[in-house]
């Protein structure tokens, strides 16, 4: 399981050290894609290869679910970590989530999430003000919190 906070800065050739806590659940060779509401997610190979198969249910006779698929395969790539513990993260991948310089990388239970920094304050000071309303939202889903 992926938890925390953490913020580093990418290199001018485009690589981010991944941190060490990470590293470890997500392997030598991770997947990499877009991700929802701007930012990267990266995915152990077994948990890649779950998703893999439950986007294959989805009926391609449905535009919304091939916009889908595509929009998350097209985006994806193989990252292979360095020596150093960085990997180097593709300018299209780079261009989408808005990094630059300052990364936010943040662990979400299956998967790992790369931010530009400006974006997770954004996005962080956004859903903190909405935590108590979505949770009343979520209620249905027996999560028991």
């Amino acid at each position: 399981m992926f938890l925390g906070e953490y913020r580093h800065t990418i290199d001018a050739k485009g690589r981010l050290i991944i941190p060490a806590r990470f590293r470890e659940g997500l392997g030598e060779k991770f997947v990499l894609t877009k991700g929802l509401d701007g930012c990267l997610f990266a995915y152990p190979p077994q948990e890649w290869a779950e998703l893999e198969n439950k986007m294959r249910s989805l009926p391609l006779t449905k535009a919304d679910a091939r916009a889908f698929v595509r929009f998350f395969f097209s985006g994806a790539c193989e990252c292979e970590v360095d020596k150093q513990g960085r990997i180097l993260i593709p300018g299209n991948l780079r261009e989408y989530a808005g990094i630059e310089k300052d990364v936010v990388v943040i662990g979400v239970s299956a998967r790992v999430e790369i931010w530009s920094a400006e974006r997770w304050e954004a996005y962080n000071s956004r859903a903190a003000g909405q935590v108590e309303e979505i949770a009343e939202k979520i209620v249905d889903l027996n999560l028991g919190i």
